[in-house]
């Protein structure tokens, strides 16, 4: 092992509780044991993904949230006295790995809640709000330290929850942590004082404007959380650990609207002074740990950073957080191990956390310890898999309903969470099969091929494996996608597979009967309507290098692409400015609400002109016409265009029975679709 990194493997305590080592899994939605949005039941699914987590030597393991007030069904998490009994059968086994188990109990989601259209009907329609609340009560799911707008819609307002509603939920908070004790369970973490939650809006200023002994002060504010776990060390004793789920600062700025890093803003939230106070408080109430990043629904990318968020974007804040309490603290957020090692070495932290790295690749933390790096797939922040819940304008959560059941799944690993739909089956037949193309979709077809016994055979016409995905990583701060791309190279390189490079393949006849995989790809959209159209550089130009841009650049398109272009020419210290026909940037499904708010907010910040319902007209030369949603004429002067229309399919040739198309021949989508459907298809032959 690296000596770098040895700090991360000496034991530690939280209360009485030995851990063997510093890795913490922190809990994501959809890893739960007792099921996640559904009749509250002992996981398989969840208890086989933690217990492949413990087995690969991570330290401390917390499965998803269980909330003791079941959203859908209305269940109290108390009530199903079997699914304990499950637990505790399965826990000597879980025990044998020799990690410890926290099971993390949630008050609920408050304001945050991620409302739906269908919700928005639901709530909105008298007779229908009536009929739906036995199985989905938003008024009481909502309900909030305060009445307050809900984060997602405009809609479906929250309204203040009842003293008597709080003392019901510390009871279950009690009940559920005495249940889970009696199964075997190492301890439990409440959540959460964090991100926004409903304990957190408790103790929000700007969301809690009560008057009873649950607002006002700090102590008051901070009653909720204080009750919780006063109510778990008299029903559990002293020596059963209880962790708090704790936002050390805020970073808001107001409802919707959070505060980027290093920006200058007044913070409406828990600023630093308050936590400083909060955590003595926390810590005398009778909590044995901090599991700790920064941030709320409303500034939800410090709580999820996506890939444009920098690293270790949590850790300051944190490590000065210890110095006010005398528990362990652990941090997570784009955590780098070796830093995280260097800070436990310097007794400025106590453990580190990690959560998406885990849907990634479950066997990382083992990797590392054997100095096998280079074979952790690497998660790339994207949260296309595992926490695609889609907002922009006028739409409160964009997600398909399979997505918003089933979270803590993952775009770059097929298998995570999907183990019935996704597994490796020895072909009865070894057959070769024909790729054309060394994309993603290509490679990713290519490797489960192999390990299904297949020979793979891939046909790329460049002259280096990695397709779209090469200007798709291309961007200084997307080094994680590089870092995948590299992954799927060595895997075909360990695996031997059979790769011709300089192939360019026009027709099938040379393969004969074999299996094909047609992984082509897709072409740009080109504008050809617009006059001057040749004048702009594709997108996919510009990201390979292959066509410079001047300083003033106008990106036509505001999705994801062109949005990330732009992001990447303003670091560069260009002048980026962004058409876009529709009304808000990002405007698509799949892209996490804590990324497109993250880059709206950013342009906002950082001045970057943004023209919404603007239509490009023509291109000339220093500037280009478009059509405004007044319907008058703009010119906008430049000193080049990148074209980030999107792209059409291109595939080789059609479907058939013995040729398959995946990636983006098939059809346009992302990272996830292309990964998904390559595994699948590579299951079918």
């Amino acid at each position: 092992m690296d000596k770098k990194l040895e700090p991360l493997f000496t034991p530690w305590k939280i209360g009485n509780c030995e851990i063997k080592n510093r890795i913490v899994l922190t809990s994501m939605g959809g890893t739960d044991l007792f099921g996640w949005m559904e009749k509250n039941h002992f996981d398989k699914d969840g208890a086989k993904f933690i217990m492949n987590v413990a087995k690969n030597n991570c330290g401390l393991v917390l499965p998803g949230c269980q909330p003791v007030y079941n959203p859908m069904l209305g269940q109290w998490l108390e009530n199903n006295k079997k699914m304990y009994k499950d637990l505790a059968a399965w826990m000597p086994e879980f025990h044998k790995t020799g990690a410890k188990l926290f099971v993390q109990l949630t008050a609920g989601f408050g304001r945050s809640f991620t409302v739906s259209s269908m919700m928005e009907m639901l709530y909105n329609t008298p007779v229908l709000n009536v009929l739906s609340k036995p199985f989905m009560n938003l008024d009481k799911i909502t309900a909030s330290a305060s009445p307050s707008p809900n984060r997602w819609s405009d809609r479906l307002p929250s309204r203040e929850i009842t003293q008597k509603e709080i003392e019901r939920f510390v009871e279950s908070f009690a009940k559920c942590s005495k249940m889970l004790k009696d199964a075997g369970v190492d301890g439990v973490e409440v959540h959460a004082v964090h991100e926004g939650y409903l304990l957190d809006q408790f103790t929000l200023k700007y969301v809690n404007k009560r008057t009873d002994k649950y607002g006002g002060s700090l102590e008051n504010r901070y009653r909720f959380a204080t009750d919780i776990v006063k109510a778990i060390k008299k029903e559990c004793g002293n020596d059963f650990p209880v962790s708090l789920r704790y936002s050390v600062v805020s970073k808001t700025k107001g409802m919707r609207q959070g505060a980027l890093p290093g920006e200058d803003f007044v913070e409406v939230g828990r600023d630093m002074a308050e936590s400083e106070q909060a955590v003595k408080l926390l810590q005398d109430a009778g909590y044995d740990m901090l599991n700790c990043d920064n941030g709320t629904y409303d500034a939800w990318y410090w709580c999820h950073p996506p890939v444009y968020m920098p690293e270790n974007c949590n850790l300051a804040d944190v490590e000065h957080i210890k110095q006010f309490c005398d528990i362990p603290v652990v941090c997570a957020g784009r955590l780098d191990p070796r830093v995280a090692a260097q800070s436990i070495a310097a007794g400025k932290l106590d453990g580190a956390g990690f959560a998406r790295p885990f849907l990634a690749d479950q066997e990382w933390v083992t990797k590392l310890m054997n100095e096998k790096e280079e074979d952790i797939r690497p998660c790339i922040l994207c949260h296309n898999g595992c926490f695609n819940m889609c907002h922009y304008k006028g739409v409160p959560n964009d997600q398909e309903l399979s997505d918003s059941l089933h979270l803590a799944r993952c775009a770059v690993n097929a298998e995570t969470m999907q183990w019935k739909k996704h597994k490796i089956v020895k072909a009865k037949v070894p057959k070769t099969v024909h790729i054309v193309g060394g994309g993603i979709g290509g490679m990713e077809a290519a490797r489960v091929l192999k390990l299904r016994g297949h020979n793979p055979v891939i046909h790329e016409k460049s002259d280096i494996l990695g397709g779209t995905f090469i200007p798709a990583s291309a961007e200084s701060y997307k080094g994680k996608l590089r870092e995948l791309l590299e992954w799927y190279r060595l895997q075909m390189t360990k695996m031997n597979i059979e790769v011709h490079l300089n192939d360019e393949i026009k027709d099938l006849s040379s393969f004969g009967g074999s299996p094909v995989i047609i992984a082509t790809g897709s072409v740009p959209r080109i504008l050809k309507r617009v006059p001057g159209h040749e004048k702009m550089v594709e997108a996919c130009e510009y990201l390979n290098k292959t066509k410079p841009v001047g300083e003033t650049v106008a990106v036509i398109g505001g999705g994801l692409t062109g949005s990330e272009i732009a992001y990447e020419l303003a670091l560069q210290g260009k002048k980026p400015i962004i058409i876009e026909m529709k009304d808000d940037l990002v405007s698509q499904k799949g892209v996490c609400l804590a990324n497109s708010s993250y880059l709206r907010e950013w342009f906002a910040l950082n001045k970057v002109p943004v023209f919404l319902e603007t239509t490009l007209k023509e291109v000339r030369d220093g500037s280009i016409i478009c059509i405004g949603k007044d319907d008058k004429e703009i010119e906008i002067s430049c000193d080049s265009v990148i074209s980030c229309a999107g792209y059409i399919p291109a595939p080789l040739t059609e479907g058939s029975k013995n040729v398959y198309l995946v990636s983006d021949c098939l059809s346009i989508g992302n990272l996830r679709s292309v990964i998904w459907r390559a595994y699948e298809v590579a299951m079918k032959i």
